[in-house]
């Protein structure tokens, strides 16, 4: 067996772990909310995150895996010796995967994006000094990866503000769901096939016009909310009608009452400041029970019926997550394998190649028996142990994450799925009160992200000398 031969099948052995590694640990993300609130099983959220994965790795991976393939390494410093790229790139995969290997052995959400990209630089600072990198387009990747979180963050914030608002608080939860639910799943829909209709879909060479694909994702929107409309009209509220509840002016009206009275308690002396004192007591007291009430809205039985509904809406956005999930993240594992097999192929390192069908197919098949083996370890730490969710409050974090990582995946930008679902549950945490959120898991996470660029980019330099004084 020839060389070329067999750093082929390395490379696809390596492209594979990769993706293994990249299913085992980010993956989970796509699930992990839905499974920490209850509105799936773990078998039932595997089987469908693994088929959704697929597609979306299938269908829409290539716009990223361009990007990861030659956008960050320059790749003139290789035309005289075409191998160094082959040595790199396995490199950085093999570095990669073992770095997420180990980080899902112990239950780290850690990124898949920031370890290969930093796995990339570390190889083209290593063959090219600081030139041998496109800058610019790192930057771009860098700036994506600090607004996408907040993005994210924002997007499930609002999200979630409003359907307590609208609905929780709302004197009668049922009916105002009912009203409010087929609103929010129509511009959910029209908004997330848009994007993939605009921007993606390459693979089957769907080439539609603006008219066209604003119907086509206006249908997809209206037949949506007609059919979540129709099935939850049948839906019955609880016998119980004397469970608390709040209006949403009542709350606010109290919050802004008390800061007056506080005012006034400061200002006012003697008798006066007596009284005053007893009514901003009263009225603490009375806060303290509305605060209390607001972090565990959704666990009460009078809401029993509306978390029903959004554990079925959870579905929706959970598959929504794994496709984006599959769309964007493969590219860390197949950009790399396609910059080797063309260049194993060819001899030579060629220009813009689009990425052949079978390698996006290797990645998502990947991407699945890594979700299905090792993805409950990472599903824990996403669904359980950054704040108590329920499907009300999954719901509004699997919006802001798969809103954001769509728009990132169309425009090309390898973002963090884990940044950015990290953020999003962040945001929902953060309007239920900062005491709703599970610092130290969150200190932990962020930590595993500083440690994940030098560590990839470090295991990359070892694995480019071992190959190269191998097989160079």
């Amino acid at each position: 067996m020839d060389n070329v031969t067999l750093l082929f099948i390395i490379a696809l052995l390596s492209g594979l772990y990769m993706s293994w590694s990249l299913g085992a640990n980010d993956a989970a993300n796509a699930i992990g909310t839905a499974v920490g609130s209850g509105a799936l099983t773990l078998k039932r959220a595997v089987i469908i995150a693994a088929s959704l994965e697929f597609c979306g790795a299938f269908f829409f991976g290539s716009n990223v895996s361009e990007t990861v393939q030659k956008g960050i390494v320059k790749m003139d410093l290789f035309v005289d010796d075409p191998m160094l790229l082959v040595f790199g790139m396995i490199g950085a995969l093999l570095a990669a995967g073992v770095w997420l290997q180990l980080a899902s052995y112990k239950g780290w959400p850690v990124s898949t994006t920031h370890s290969i990209v930093g796995a990339l630089v570390g190889f083209g600072l290593v063959i090219g000094g600081v030139n041998g990198i496109h800058w610019n387009k790192v930057a771009s990747i860098v700036i994506s990866w600090v607004i996408s979180p907040l993005m994210g963050g924002t997007i499930s914030y609002i999200a979630f503000v409003s359907i307590r608002k609208k609905i929780f608080y709302s004197p009668h939860p049922l009916n105002a769901a009912k009203k409010t639910i087929p609103y929010i799943v129509f511009c959910m829909l029209t908004m997330l096939s848009s994007i993939l209709l605009f921007r993606g879909l390459k693979n089957v060479n769907l080439d539609l016009s603006f008219l066209e694909t604003a119907a086509l994702a206006l249908s997809i929107g209206l037949i949506g909310s007609i059919v979540i409309g129709f099935l939850i009209r049948r839906i019955k509220a609880p016998d119980s009608s004397d469970l608390p509840y709040q209006s949403p002016v009542a709350v606010t009206a109290l919050r802004k009452a008390l800061k007056h009275l506080q005012r006034m308690q400061i200002a006012s002396k003697g008798d006066l400041n007596y009284q005053v004192s007893l009514v901003v007591d009263e009225a603490k007291a009375l806060k303290e029970h509305i605060d209390y009430h607001d972090k565990n809205i959704g666990e009460h039985a009078h809401f029993a019926p509306v978390e029903k509904i959004f554990a079925s809406l959870q579905l929706i956005t959970a598959c929504f997550m794994a496709f984006a999930h599959g769309a964007n993240d493969v590219a860390n594992a197949i950009g790399p394998l396609a910059a080797c097999v063309s260049v194993l192929s060819n001899g030579f390192v060629v220009g813009a190649t689009e990425i052949p069908a079978w390698i996006l197919v290797l990645g998502g098949c990947g991407i699945i028996f890594g979700l299905g083996t090792w993805g409950w370890r990472v599903i824990e730490t996403i669904g359980k142990k950054i704040t108590e969710l329920t499907p009300s409050r999954g719901f509004a974090a699997e919006i802001g994450a798969s809103t954001t990582i769509v728009l990132a995946s169309s425009f090309g930008l390898p973002v963090s799925t884990t940044h950015i679902l990290v953020g999003a549950i962040f945001g929902v945490g953060i309007a239920r009160g900062m005491s709703a959120l599970n610092m130290g898991t969150i200190r932990d996470i962020v930590l595993s992200w500083f440690i994940t660029i030098p560590a990839g980019a470090a295991l990359t330099i070892v694995f480019f000398y071992i190959l190269k004084a191998i097989f160079g």
